[in-house]
C-alpha cells in the first residue's frame, strides 16, 4: 500500500496495511500518534533509549548485564540519528511519534520529535520488545485480550532488583498480559524461543511475588490492568527497565521513547516454526 498526499490522520484500519516505510513516513509526517503494537505486523519494533556518548559504554554494559529486559537490537555512531541495520531510511530523531525528555533525571518533556534536541555527541540504542513476541503468541492460538480491546498490555514496576553497571541500576519493570492457564503454558513455550524479545516470563501468578502491590496502578498508567476469573497475570520483563536506570542515573540529558511508541524496523520477526508446543 502507498500513502497519499496530504496531511489527513490515517485511522488504524489503514496504517495496519502499511509497510515499516509507510509507518514510519506516516509517523515522520504526523498522520499517525497512535500505539504501534498493531502496526506492521510481522516486523521488529523497538525500545528507545539515546543517551550522551560519554554515558554510551555504561549503558550498554547494563543492556549486557540485564538482557532479559534490555536485549539490544542495535547501536548508533555518536551523533548519527540513522540506524540503516533497522531501516534504510529509518530517522531516529522523527519517526518513532512519542519522546520523553529528561534532564537531570527528571522528564522535562514528551514531544513528538526530536530533531530540535539533537546533539552530536547522542547515541542511540533499540533494545527488543514484546510487540514483536505478541505476533508469534498470536499465531499459536494465544488469545491476547489487551488487543481485543485495543489496548496495550500495562507494565509495572516491581521490587526486583536489576544488575547495576556504572551509573545504571534500579528495579525491574515488566508487561503484564492476561491470560488463561492454557495459553500461560504456550505463551511461556512459545517466548522462550526469543530471548531477543525479553525471552520467557519472569513471572506467572500473584503480583505480590515480584513486588506489585496493585494491578489497577499501572506504570505509565495504561494498558489492560483488570483480570477475568479464568485469567492469571502473566510478567515478562520489559524494556521501560531502561527508563528507571536512566533517570536514577540522573544523566544530565536523556531521550527515550514514550509509552507504546515504539521503533518500527524494517526487520522480518523470525517465525519460531521449529519444535511447535
Amino acid at each position: 500500500m502507498t500513502l497519499t498526499t496530504g496531511i489527513e490522520p490515517l485511522t488504524a484500519a489503514q496504517m495496519a496495511g502499511l509497510s515499516p516505510r509507510d509507518v514510519r513516513r506516516a509517523i515522520r509526517d504526523g498522520r499517525w500518534r497512535g500505539f504501534t503494537n498493531l502496526v506492521a505486523p510481522g516486523f521488529v519494533q523497538g525500545n528507545l533509549v539515546i543517551v550522551p556518548a560519554a554515558f554510551a559504554d555504561d549503558f550498554e554494559d547494563y543492556c549486557h548485564a540485564n538482557a532479559q529486559a534490555l536485549p539490544l537490537l542495535a547501536r548508533s555512531q555518536p551523533g548519527d540519528p540513522f540506524l540503516p541495520a533497522l531501516g534504510d531510511d529509518l530517522d531516529i530523531r522523527t519517526d518513532v511519534g512519542g519522546y520523553m525528555v529528561f534532564r537531570d533525571g527528571e522528564l522535562a518533556a514528551t514531544p513528538d520529535a526530536v530533531a530540535d534536541e539533537w546533539r552530536d555527541d547522542l547515541v542511540s540504542f533499540v533494545l527488543g520488545c514484546s510487540f514483536s513476541f505478541e505476533q508469534m503468541l498470536v499465531r499459536h492460538g494465544v488469545r491476547l485480550r489487551h488487543l481485543d480491546e485495543g489496548s496495550v498490555s500495562a507494565m509495572y514496576l516491581t521490587g526486583l532488583d536489576t544488575v547495576p553497571a556504572g551509573p545504571f541500576g534500579g528495579k525491574l519493570v515488566v508487561s503484564m498480559r492476561a491470560l488463561t492457564p492454557p495459553d500461560a503454558i504456550t505463551a511461556a513455550i512459545v517466548s522462550d524461543r526469543f530471548p531477543q524479545f525479553h525471552g520467557r516470563p519472569v513471572w506467572i501468578g500473584e503480583p505480590a511475588g515480584i513486588g506489585i502491590a496493585d494491578l489497577a496502578q499501572s506504570y505509565g498508567g495504561h494498558g489492560l490492568t483488570a483480570l477475568r476469573p479464568d485469567e492469571l497475570p502473566v510478567f515478562w520483563a520489559c524494556g521501560a527497565t531502561a527508563q528507571i536506570a536512566v533517570r536514577e542515573a540522573g544523566l544530565p540529558f536523556c531521550i527515550t521513547h514514550y509509552k507504546a511508541h515504539m521503533v518500527v524496523t524494517d526487520v522480518p520477526i523470525p517465525t519460531g516454526t521449529h519444535h511447535e508446543p
